[in-house]
């Protein structure tokens, strides 16, 4: 008779079993997608939807993107009821957080006015 992984990690040393406990605590704290994160959550698509005011299909089509501004993960993440925060890790500095990267700010100067002035002519 076959026996379960739990079996078999019972059947271990203490100190492995440790091991496994830890490097299981580290994986769970892992996620693969925005759906997984969703769904940790505790929320449906639709009440994504309804905070992001789109509909259920756009919210799916979010889930799939491969690559998105970082204003639309913001506002998924604040949806489901999180905080996004970006953390820059460089190889011989201390680890830091961009504050407002992804913010929507209004352009200043004067190639924003001249953005301004071609988003108005559209």
């Amino acid at each position: 008779m076959a026996r379960s992984l739990n079996e078999f990690i019972a059947d271990l040393p203490a100190d492995e079993q440790a091991e496994i406990e830890a490097r299981y605590q580290v994986l769970k704290q892992e996620v693969e997608g925005l759906r997984e994160l969703r769904q940790i959550a505790g929320k449906a698509q639709a009440d994504i939807a309804t905070a992001l005011n789109i509909k259920q299909p756009s919210v799916s089509k979010i889930e799939k993107q491969a690559d998105m501004y970082l204003s639309t993960l913001r506002s998924y993440v604040e949806a489901i009821g999180g905080k996004l925060e970006l953390i820059v890790k460089l190889p011989t500095r201390p680890a830091f957080t961009i504050q407002h990267l992804g913010d929507v700010v209004e352009p200043t100067g004067k190639l924003g006015v001249a953005r301004r002035k071609a988003v108005a002519s559209r």
